[in-house]
């Protein structure tokens, strides 16, 4: 008997010693991986001055390229290797979702199985080296035309310059795609998600100092600053509230007797979160409208007048920019929810397997429930996406807050904290299964 106990217990004692050590190996993985992506974000492109180029970016960090340098990390304001960071990947994919409500083909693709989804997967690669591709080659022609009081920001510029800058920029993108995945099979998971989130934090203290700096030599009052510290916090708290809250929707499953036993008979319920499009709206608007943007602002001095006139009208902080910004994050919103989730498909499982809504028939009338149930989640969420990222725009424009409190980005570091989080629980508790699982066989082997 003890030596069962025994050989109990340095069973249980290896299984909890595995799951730690791989959980590390996992965490430092993780840790060594973006270490690499932070140090890539300090290598310049070839053929650029270094000094030129941040005191051109300097002039221009308050204007529209800021929101896009944050997500790259402050590759763009150093122009590295990095500078288009995985947006081009982001824009792929999510294109390629969208196009499954659009295109039969990749519906079909969408819905067979695993080989499919490697089919999905290479198109957005596809379609990642063409957006990618294209954006270099106008951050390359925008970089020539970019001169300060020292001079030209390209050493020389001409084709050949335009040509390397578009490989390094593309080959970058591609190696950050990589790493991505490889931080998802072999690290925490949400490697794409995470290296967006490394980009945000690392931005983080940089600002802070320049706001406490501002704060002492009073271009901030100290009252200000208090007050955004509250706000953060309060914008964190709403955030959390916001992202955890369900509708939780009841399904009934009736009882049915199978031989001499009764089966079924018990009550679930479908969770339906409140924004279920999660980050991907304000991401895509952003990238959407802030890509066209930024070229015209690369090139507004020596352009057209119209263009001059479009880069005014649509600068941060304007009417105009906020209004297309709130109306586009809307769209992707109700857009993007009604890609990843079909009343229509949920009503036939739940029918199929035998569940009912109680008080709505099964078919038709449980689709149109879902879908009444869903809208009206999906304004609160919609609005509740534009007003945050459309806080930092304020305080930019307002009060001139030197970087992005609240919005997007404190959006995409909670979600992201929640998910990794989330991730790591996964892992702990699938092991705790297995060690309760080794549990049970031993007691069978002594009874």
């Amino acid at each position: 008997m003890a030596s069962a106990a025994e050989q109990l217990a340095a069973n249980i004692n290896l299984g909890a010693f595995k799951k730690a050590t791989e959980l590390k190996k996992r965490l430092w993985f993780t840790l060594f991986v973006l270490i690499i992506y932070r140090m890539g974000t300090y290598i310049p492109l070839p053929g650029i001055d270094p000094q030129i180029l941040e005191d051109i970016f300097r002039q221009q960090q308050g204007g529209i390229l800021g929101m896009f340098d944050m997500f790259s990390g402050g590759a763009l304001g150093r122009m590295t290797i990095f500078a288009l960071g995985i947006m081009p990947y982001i824009s792929s994919a999510i294109i390629m979702q969208l196009m499954t409500a659009v295109s039969p083909r990749i519906e079909q693709l969408k819905k067979e199985g695993e080989r499919g989804r490697q089919k999905i997967n290479q198109y957005t690669r596809y379609g990642t080296v063409f957006l990618a591709a294209v954006q270099g080659y106008g951050i390359s022609i925008g970089i020539e035309g970019m001169t300060s009081s020292q001079g030209s920001a390209v050493i020389d510029p001409g084709m050949f310059f335009r040509a390397t800058t578009v490989i390094t920029l593309v080959g970058g993108t591609i190696f950050l795609m990589w790493l991505g995945e490889q931080i998802t099979a072999r690290g925490v998971g949400n490697g794409i998600s995470l290296i967006i989130f490394s980009g945000i934090v690392a931005n983080l203290p940089s600002a802070i100092a320049a706001t406490l700096e501002l704060g002492r030599t009073g271009a901030l009052s100290m009252v200000l600053i208090f007050g955004l510290i509250i706000m953060i916090a309060s914008v964190l708290t709403f955030i959390v509230f916001v992202e955890r809250a369900q509708r939780r929707i009841v399904v009934q499953y009736p009882k049915r007797q199978v031989g001499a036993k009764m089966f079924g008979g018990e009550s679930s319920h479908l969770p339906l979160k409140i924004n279920t499009a999660g980050v991907i709206p304000p991401i895509f608007a952003s990238s959407l409208l802030l890509m066209p943007l930024t070229f015209a602002s690369f090139t507004a001095s020596q352009g057209p007048e119209w263009l001059s006139t479009l880069t005014a009208y649509l600068g941060r902080g304007q009417p105009a920019f906020m209004i297309i910004y709130a109306a586009l994050i809307m769209f992707f919103a109700f857009f993007y929810t009604a890609v990843v989730f079909n009343p229509a498909d949920t009503a036939d499982n739940l029918k199929k397997y035998g569940g009912f809504i109680p008080g709505i028939r099964p078919g038709k009338n449980t689709a149109d429930y879902l879908d009444f149930i869903l809208t009206r989640l999906t304004t609160v969420g919609a609005i509740y996406l534009a007003l945050i990222s459309l806080l930092p725009e304020l305080l930019i424009s307002k009060l001139s807050v030197p970087f992005f409190f609240g919005g997007t980005s404190l959006l995409i570091v909670v979600t992201v904290t929640m998910d990794t989080v989330a991730q790591i629980q996964s892992h702990l508790l699938a092991h705790q299964y297995e060690g309760l699982i080794k549990k049970s066989k031993l007691r069978g082997r002594r009874g």
